[in-house]
């Protein structure tokens, strides 16, 4: 856990990180996924033995014309993005966030301002329903 944090206060030095010994850390950074795109407040929390969630907190994300939920997300009410699919061990705790979940959190938010203005998810993924439980 502290290379984690290591790693995260490197690339994101103005980011907020609290750490629970070597059982549970959250972060809290700005990601902007294009250099047009406006910045997203994103949080990461792990908690050892659980499912890693990421959420896009402090904004509501709007939904593209004619939608009612968020495309390829754990939860739209929470904003937990779906960013890989565990049964597919695309992600485990020895892989770095900087490395992982956060530019993979970055692409989302990318798909994302793409879907808003044409109505269409190009960010690819496995269809699963929402508010599946992933513990």
């Amino acid at each position: 856990m502290l290379h984690q944090e290591g790693a995260l206060r490197s690339y994101f030095p103005a980011s907020k990180i609290t750490r629970n010994g070597e059982n549970e850390l959250v972060w809290v950074g700005e990601l902007t996924p294009t250099p047009l795109s406006k910045s997203y407040r994103v949080k990461l929390h792990y908690k050892r033995g659980e499912f890693i969630r990421v959420f896009v907190v402090d904004e509501k994300l709007r939904l593209a014309e004619g939608k009612d939920k968020l495309p390829h997300v754990w939860s739209t009410p929470l904003q937990q993005l779906c960013l890989y699919y565990p049964p597919n061990n695309e992600w485990h705790p020895g892989r770095f966030y900087v490395h992982t979940l956060i530019p993979w959190a970055s692409e989302w938010l990318f798909h994302y301002e793409t879907w808003v203005a044409t109505g269409e998810w190009h960010g690819g993924g496995i269809e699963h329903d929402q508010e599946q439980k992933v513990d």
